[in-house]
């Protein structure tokens, strides 16, 4: 899809037109009819290269030292990915085009959003080289070392657009891309301005499968949920269940709801209050390891959603050594036939 401008002003005339915000969250919506097709559930981590994981040497056996023969093996273990890296810096299309040729046919690949899209504070050197030395004089400075989208001149992001989907491209033309995931910052809120950014990711996603896990509790309050998920069914956009510590504030409610037929969406955090906005060492927040029990407890809604889309992706992203790895392939068990096993086990 060729990138175009996204007339703001118009995005607030159209998102002036939703109904009522508080008329919208008491409306009662259908509810859901149980599929009886079987259950298409995948399991996977965040990430199959976190320096961490390699180095604990409990995942990947010995001789698992190439880019190439990690990748490979976690496609022997899951079915399913989240490529995380893509939030920090766009990748290049040639990698997507060898991760294509590393694994199985079946295998997904979801795909996170460059940061920059989803409203957070971004590095120019997050940046592509040649477009952070053509930001304008003055974006940057001293005291303004981050950028964010909305300061962004509409020819450089029309540009990031597209080089973030000619990345795609290669997984998409395989078979291989699942949903592009947006976890919009935790100040993106359901104000104008929130709104139209997400409306405008979703027109420049317009030809892919879309996610959205939002951050702040504006969201999904008890006021407003039900007008959120009627937002998101919509606009065709799959609403990301999240399972995070329960008494933060930099997070939504956990709404077990599905709001597009064809996938569901749930992303496991972990329950650390105490490391959730980490001061300390760098991804102390994902330092949490799923008990049985508590595995045991979230497979229930998870097999429950499942009756409400074709396939239910289920994302660990406490990628603290293997934590993830473990704790998905536990889940993988517990659910026993209703979760899909990789095409290699």
């Amino acid at each position: 899809m060729p990138g175009k401008p996204v007339d703001i002003v118009q995005l607030h005339r159209e998102l002036a037109q939703w109904p009522d915000h508080t008329q919208a969250a008491s409306r009662r919506w259908a509810p859901h009819k149980p599929t009886t097709t079987p259950m298409d559930i995948r399991c996977g981590t965040a990430g199959w290269t976190d320096k961490t994981l390699i180095a604990c040497k409990r995942f990947y056996p010995r001789g698992s030292s190439s880019a190439e023969a990690r990748l490979r093996f976690y496609a022997s273990q899951f079915p399913l990915v989240e490529v995380d890296s893509a939030y920090y810096a766009i990748p290049s299309a040639s990698n997507s085009q060898l991760w294509t040729e590393r694994t199985p046919e079946d295998f997904t690949f979801n795909f996170k959003a460059f940061r920059l899209f989803t409203g957070h504070q971004t590095s120019p050197d997050a940046l592509p080289k040649d477009i952070a030395t053509a930001l304008p004089d003055g974006l940057t400075g001293p005291r303004k070392k981050n950028v964010y989208y909305r300061d962004m001149p509409a020819d450089i992001l029309d540009e990031l657009w597209r080089r973030y989907r000619e990345t795609l491209e290669p997984l998409r033309a395989t078979g291989r891309l699942g949903a592009v995931l947006f976890q919009f910052a935790p100040w993106i809120t359901r104000a104008p301005d929130g709104l139209a950014l997400v409306e405008e990711c979703r027109l420049r996603m317009a030809d892919y499968l879309m996610a959205a896990e939002f951050r702040n509790q504006s969201w999904f309050d008890e006021q407003h949920a039900a007008w959120t998920l009627d937002f998101m069914r919509e606009r065709s956009l799959v609403h990301v269940i999240v399972d995070a510590p329960s008494n933060v504030t930099n997070r939504v409610h956990t709404v077990w709801e599905a709001t597009h037929p064809a996938l569901a969406m749930v992303r496991l955090h972990g329950r650390n209050a105490q490391t959730w906005n980490p001061t300390g060492a760098a991804g102390a927040a994902e330092r949490f390891d799923y008990d049985d029990s508590e595995l045991r407890e979230l497979a229930v809604p998870i097999r429950a959603i499942a009756t409400r889309a074709g396939r239910t992706h289920v994302i660990f992203n406490n990628c603290f050594e293997d934590q993830g790895q473990r704790n998905a392939r536990t889940l993988m068990r517990l659910l026993g036939g209703a979760a899909t096993m990789p095409a290699s086990a």
